[in-house]
């Protein structure tokens, strides 16, 4: 099995079983992101305690590589810090929108990986950055953001 197939057995399991796919009413920071280009539709929710990220999920609609995206998010950044949530952020928009292709420490980044194969679909990225656009504005105070 080559990269490109494992990535999209990632993109693939996390979209038909996503995790942390439910409201949360305790929620202490939550967005609604929008995708006008696909119709692709995420509210992130986290719960923090102090600088922590002690619960996050997401509820939506959307494309696959949105929904992947949105799933592979909540696991990476569940437990973590806020200033570790903004490195994870950072990394994750620029792993998508950097001009070069850039080099990946598997065993540091995991599946997050693949999300790199979306690099190939320009048209794509705007799907697979929603719900870390959403998680942005979420602790920005902002309730909705649009990818337009």
């Amino acid at each position: 099995m080559d990269l490109s197939d494992l990535y999209q057995e990632i993109i693939l399991d996390h979209n038909k079983h996503p995790r942390n796919a439910h409201d949360m009413s305790d929620a202490t920071h939550s967005a609604e992101g929008y995708n006008p280009l696909c119709g692709d539709e995420i509210k992130v929710y986290l719960k923090l305690e102090g600088d922590r990220v002690v619960d996050i999920s997401f509820k939506g609609e959307g494309c696959a590589i949105s929904k992947a995206s949105a799933s592979l998010m909540t696991e990476r950044l569940k437990g973590k810090t806020l200033a570790e949530l903004g490195k994870e952020s950072a990394f994750v928009l620029d792993l998508l929108s950097a001009e070069e292709e850039p080099e990946l420490d598997l065993g540091e980044v995991g599946d997050l990986a693949a999300l790199s194969g979306v690099r190939q679909f320009p048209a794509r990225i705007k799907c697979a950055t929603l719900a870390w656009h959403a998680v942005d504005a979420a602790l920005a105070g902002e309730d909705k953001i649009s990818t337009e």
